[in-house]
């Protein structure tokens, strides 16, 4: 049976530009070695919080060749495969370069909306295809459907390569009940930073977090002191990002971790269309709270 390697804290990681919209390879390697210097467990990339819609193939290929090579088995690598065609997405798994990769986030097809069996018969096809073990991805904002605990649990129990889901749905009840009900060696992964303290409480193993691309070494530590069960020290550490939490997504997911990078002097403040940067007035509260808890890149 595979096994899951995502634990703890994960980042989903940004892509960054520079001003005239071409990827900024010295800004991603220098990213990429300050999360894995301050306590990164593993990386999920080309995800939503990469802007993977607006990427070519060749970028995407481009990107998955660097971070493998600069991670250099340092630590595990999810990469973000899906879509609302399943046969896109099979030929995808069967056709691509996944050496260098341990696992495939595949999110819930989105704007089709299929039903429960579609989910099913979806992954079912994506889990037989897939030569790395399978991350489902319930995001139920931005596809439009929600994957119910009833189905996330069928699938696990019928493909062993299904390790884990990553749940953003939002809905603790409906998380709870997937911990509660799943098969030895099926994790639930937090898929939303702001409830990644009392979803780790109930039994889930980490997170995959946007947060954790500006403040790894913090937030890494809340996460692990909640695993270890220190639970009043790791909701101290998550009270003072509660703030920041809502503003990291009140102009949309990465215009805010991107500011927030930027005002850390990390990054350059770019994104590509349809999605812009921040207003003013959020950049100015994301600066101020930085400031507040001292932090320094």
């Amino acid at each position: 049976m595979a096994q899951n390697k995502f634990r703890g804290l994960g980042i989903a990681l940004i892509t960054p530009f520079r001003s005239d919209g071409s990827i900024d390879q010295d800004a991603l390697l220098r990213l990429v070695d300050y999360q894995l210097r301050c306590g990164a467990d593993f990386l999920c990339i080309m995800g939503t919080t990469a802007e993977t819609p607006t990427l070519t193939a060749s970028e995407r290929r481009w990107l998955k060749d660097t971070l493998v090579a600069r991670v250099a088995g340092r630590v595990p690598l999810l990469m973000g495969c899906g879509g609302n065609c399943t046969a896109a997405v099979v030929e995808e798994l069967q056709t691509a370069d996944w050496s260098g990769i341990d696992g495939v986030l595949s999110v819930c097809p989105m704007y089709n909306k299929p039903s429960q069996e579609g989910l099913y018969q979806h992954f079912s096809a994506v889990a037989k295809a897939s030569p790395v073990p399978v991350v489902l991805y319930n995001v139920p904002g931005r596809t439009g459907v929600n994957m119910t605990a009833e189905t996330t649990l069928r699938l696990a129990r019928d493909h062993e390569n299904i390790v884990a889901i990553k749940e953003a749905s939002g809905n603790i009840t409906q998380m709870d009940d997937i911990i509660k009900n799943k098969p030895e060696g099926f994790d639930v992964i937090s898929g939303d930073d702001g409830i990644t303290f009392p979803l780790i409480t109930l039994g889930a193993v980490g997170v995959i977090s946007v947060i954790g691309n500006a403040l790894p070494r913090e937030f890494s530590r809340m996460v692990r002191l909640a695993l270890n069960g220190d639970y009043a020290s790791a909701l101290h550490i998550h009270h003072k990002f509660t703030e920041l939490f809502k503003l990291l997504f009140v102009d949309g997911n990465p215009a805010g971790v991107k500011a927030m990078l930027h005002a850390m002097g990390m990054i350059e403040n770019q994104l590509r269309l349809p999605l812009v940067p921040t207003r003013l007035t959020t950049m100015e509260q994301i600066t101020r709270i930085l400031n507040d808890l001292g932090i320094k890149y």
